[in-house]
């Protein structure tokens, strides 16, 4: 039985057993729904930390150079950016449950590869290709939760999520270094892939049983010169920042960068003509004339692009300047994801008492903690320490999980059903795309502050890259605040 004749069932039956039993069964149902949506959530975003603090070990084992690491890194986050549009236009196409347990599949297998690649270049290639699974299955996450919750558990199901985020962020810190230092079985750093591997066989046998058949009667056509012109565009614009401070920002990346721009104008010129001739654009351009959705864009655009510039920074002068191993400056993560994970379990219960006061005051706290992280650091200057930055992260971290799943929530409930999976395509996109640009533009403000290093890292000289790199970061933090004005307001809602 789907969530929606579960209702109908509710809504026409007779006796209060039945309305109890009904109501009982849509209860489970909905709890394993967010389960195994949230197992895909974890796998996706786990993978996009966890390979950071494996990296040396990857180094010595397969010899691979600079740039090769970075595309071992960068590899998974491109591809999965590029493609999260056409993915979440896929699951509106062919419905979200095939979607969602085909890219889990596609993941699985080439994170097994990975865990068996005996090269570089190996490596590399199935990193992409866990990437084109991950840019399948998840944006049906977003979609499922809005097309199969509604009112109050919508919002708290949303507030799952949030907290998921941060799990995912800690654990792929912590774990990461964990697996690679236990060496289990003498396999190092290939069990962090394997690792994979049982959690989404588990999230496909649930998906397959639980996840409702949301497929249209009438289901919008693929436009496919849409897909290739954004995924080129976007390549143009994503490439650059993922490799190009690795590499020295050779011209060929300045060259792309600037290309990206009339790029995407042709893409936005595309799909309106699509739209104009009454078919079926990739992207609704109607989208953004919403304003709730353009506001929310704003919004996400600046949020986690300091989000993910914010744990370069910290990961750097930990390691970098104040000498930590990789495990150790994976537990000064721990209160920032473990304030994250509270604030956003708690920030669905706020909401309908305080509407959109609650994403303010989120990103608020958010500024806040990151100036008063660069007071601490002003002030210790090379003695700096990892606990001395603990307020600071706690902080951050109940700002940024209030500044989550509120905005998601509000941003996608003004979207048509028939709009979900692009909507939720377009929105994880323009996430990638700001921490992207966010590490990128804040990184190179680091390293310009650093400048050439040989050798050991003077900690006097780290901290203080990193505290005026981190003013960058206020800057940015700050932009979202008033945005938050031009969001619908946030009301109590039913059910």
């Amino acid at each position: 039985m789907t969530i929606q004749e579960g209702v109908s069932s509710v809504a026409s039956g007779h006796s209060g057993a039945d309305v109890d039993t009904a109501v009982d069964s849509q209860e489970r149902r909905q709890f394993w729904i967010l389960l195994v949506t949230m197992a895909g959530t974890f796998l996706a975003l786990l993978d996009s930390f966890i390979v950071n603090v494996a990296i040396p070990s990857i180094q010595r084992d397969l010899g691979a150079n600079l740039a090769e690491i970075q595309l071992i890194v960068g590899g998974y986050t491109l591809v999965y950016g590029l493609l999260l549009i056409t993915g979440g236009r896929l699951g509106d196409i062919r419905g979200y449950r095939p979607t969602f347990i085909v890219g889990v599949l596609v993941f699985i297998v080439a994170s097994a590869a990975c865990a068996l690649a005996s090269s570089p270049g190996a490596l590399i290639a199935f990193r992409v290709a866990q990437g084109v699974g991950a840019a399948l299955f998840y944006p049906q996450v977003l979609s499922i939760l809005q097309t199969a919750f509604s009112g109050r558990r919508r919002t708290m199901a949303f507030g799952v999520f949030g907290a998921t985020i941060g799990l995912a962020s800690i654990a792929g810190q912590v774990l990461g270094g964990i697996l690679t230092s236990a060496d289990l079985f003498g396999l190092g750093w290939r069990t962090i892939f394997l690792i994979n591997v049982p959690v989404g066989l588990l999230a496909v046998v649930g998906a397959w049983r639980v996840l409702p058949r949301t497929r249209s009667d009438s289901p919008p056509r693929l436009d496919l010169v849409g897909s290739v012109i954004v995924s080129v565009a976007l390549g143009m614009l994503v490439l650059p920042l993922v490799i190009g401070r690795e590499i020295g920002w050779p011209v060929w990346t300045t060259v792309l960068l600037a290309a990206s721009v009339p790029a995407l104008i042709g893409y936005v010129a595309w799909e309106n003509r699509v739209a104009r001739r009454g078919g079926d654009p990739l992207t609704d351009p109607a989208l953004f004339r919403s304003g709730p959705f353009a506001a929310g864009s704003g919004i996400a655009l600046a949020f986690f692009s300091g989000n993910a510039a914010l744990f370069l920074l910290l990961t750097l002068e930990l390691q970098t300047g104040l000498g930590m191993s990789a495990l150790g400056a994976g537990l000064v993560f721990v209160p920032l994801s473990a304030a994250f994970m509270i604030s956003s379990v708690v920030a669905p219960r706020l909401t309908p008492r305080f509407g959109n006061g609650v994403l303010t005051f989120g990103y608020v706290l958010n500024a806040a903690g990151t100036a008063l992280l660069i007071g601490t650091s002003a002030v210790l200057g090379p003695d700096l320490t990892g606990p001395a930055m603990i307020p600071s992260l706690i902080l951050i971290g109940f700002g940024q999980g209030l500044g989550v799943s509120p905005l998601l929530g509000a941003v996608l409930s003004a979207v048509p059903p028939r709009e979900a999976g692009a909507a939720s395509g377009v929105m994880e996109t323009l996430i990638q795309i700001a921490m992207s640009l966010g590490i990128a533009v804040i990184g190179l403000i680091f390293f310009t502050l650093l400048g050439p290093v040989e050798g050991v890292v003077d900690p006097a000289h780290a901290t203080r890259a990193f505290t005026l790199a981190l003013i960058a970061n206020l800057v940015v933090a700050l932009i979202a605040i008033p945005l938050t004005r031009r969001l619908p307001p946030m009301r109590r809602a039913g059910g």
